[in-house]
């Protein structure tokens, strides 16, 4: 699967993105909020046994990142979650709200969520600003949330979008 964005292209993870992935996976900055991105994890995203689907993100076909979604398909329930992250060198850039629009206008337009989610850590603050320019908004902390590399326990965001919210 491709998703084009204004600048960036989303393709389905190949393997041939691993050792690109894990590269990034180790710069200080990526790993503060995607800890585990190794080749253990990157193996489960390719063989599809993770739970997602999951992108390699690209700017002029060089690999910048990744980018995942899953959905709930209980009808009460619905929707689909989100999750992305992009090497240091191309922060900044309007990247990361490039690739977080695709995802959430093929989410919305070709999935048919009404409600989509993302978890930020309440500290991540750039994160949560390239989510608020989309249209996410936040609806609470979740205290304790996730554990960061160094071992201790962080809060989250949660934040949402509903389908007429997207800017």
């Amino acid at each position: 699967m491709e998703l084009r964005g204004e600048r960036v292209v989303l393709r389905t993870l190949a393997n041939a993105d691993a050792a690109k992935l894990v590269k990034i996976g180790h710069e200080p900055e990526f790993r503060r909020w995607w800890p585990d991105l190794d080749e253990a994890n990157l193996a489960s995203k390719v063989a599809g046994t993770s739970g997602a689907v999951v992108f390699a993100i690209t700017l002029l076909d060089k690999v910048i990142g990744i980018a995942q979604f899953y959905e709930e398909d209980d009808p009460q329930y619905r929707h689909a979650g989100i999750d992305l992250g992009i090497a240091t060198a191309w922060q900044n850039q309007g990247l990361g709200t490039d690739v977080v629009r695709t995802l959430v206008h093929h989410l919305v337009n070709e999935r048919g969520h009404h409600r989509l989610v993302i978890d930020p850590a309440a500290d991540n603050h750039r994160a949560i600003r390239c989510y608020e320019k989309v249209g996410f908004r936040g609806v609470g902390v979740m205290r304790r949330y996730e554990r960061g590399h160094d071992g201790t326990w962080h809060d989250g965001l949660l934040m949402d979008l509903l389908a007429p919210e997207l800017t």
